[in-house]
């Protein structure tokens, strides 16, 4: 049951699915368990590259680890949550992260990323991320520069200090899709020419010439999509008469 503790034979698979590559998501649908589960223990026990099943199961058998009360958020009625209820801004963001780590984000970057997500503002200091994650400089400095390295966020100078603010855009989305449209556009591109100096007719060149054509056309539609949705919300109730970009490519 995904609420129950894990048992010796739930550890051993996930050794096993940590020796076969699987990703956490992969592990915990073989376990019926959340992917914020698996990484948790994993990372709790010494990583992917050092987690030792039977070891892990003795010492959580002889030492077993006291459920902690989620620690509240400071800033009650503040700018950071606000004014709502910490433990609702709590749960919303602990869902927010487990949905980020099973689309593949780092877990503290997931957590960083969920914070931004659940602030009215859509930013917050280095200060107003430790304070509310409980956790050292270092860690939000590590995962705001992967998030930044993926366009996910931008850094502005506080107004108000000398501090930086990291920020989500609200059209974070767009300028995702966008960044991953560019990449998928230039390994089509690369596609192509490993088809043409392989030769178009051989078995590999067909195969990537097939893959570039198709990476090309998702794209195009994609672009083209979500180009139409930002307008839309950008004129709110005006836009909604629009009629949506056609499917067909041209």
């Amino acid at each position: 049951m995904p609420g129950a503790r894990l048992t010796e034979q739930d550890r051993r698979q996930i050794a096993v699915g940590l020796r076969d590559g699987l990703t956490y998501a992969a592990i915990g649908r073989r376990l019926g368990r959340p992917t914020s589960t698996v990484t948790r223990e994993v990372m709790r026990n010494g990583g992917p590259n050092r987690y030792r099943a039977g070891q892990t199961h003795q010492t959580s058998t002889r030492y077993p680890r006291k459920r902690r009360k989620a620690a509240p958020m400071s800033g009650t009625g503040s700018a950071e949550v606000g004014g709502r209820d910490p433990r609702v801004v709590d749960q919303v963001a602990a869902q927010t992260t487990d949905l980020l780590v099973e689309a593949g984000l780092p877990q503290m970057t997931a957590r960083v990323l969920a914070a931004l997500f659940t602030t009215d503002s859509g930013s917050l200091t280095s200060a107003e991320l430790v304070r509310r994650l409980h956790v050292s400089p270092a860690s939000i400095s590590k995962a705001v520069g992967y998030l930044e390295g993926q366009v996910l966020l931008r850094r502005e100078r506080d107004p108000r200090g000398r501090a930086d603010r990291y920020v989500v855009d609200d059209d974070l989305w767009y300028q995702t899709v966008m960044a991953g449209s560019r990449v998928d556009i230039r390994i089509a591109d690369a596609c192509m020419d490993g088809a043409q100096r392989l030769g178009a007719t051989t078995p590999a060149g067909t195969r990537l010439a097939n893959m570039a054509e198709f990476l090309l056309r998702v794209s195009e539609d994609l672009v083209r999509s979500v180009e139409h949705w930002r307008r839309v919300y950008a004129l709110g109730s005006d836009g909604e008469n629009q009629a949506p970009p056609s499917n067909s490519s041209p």
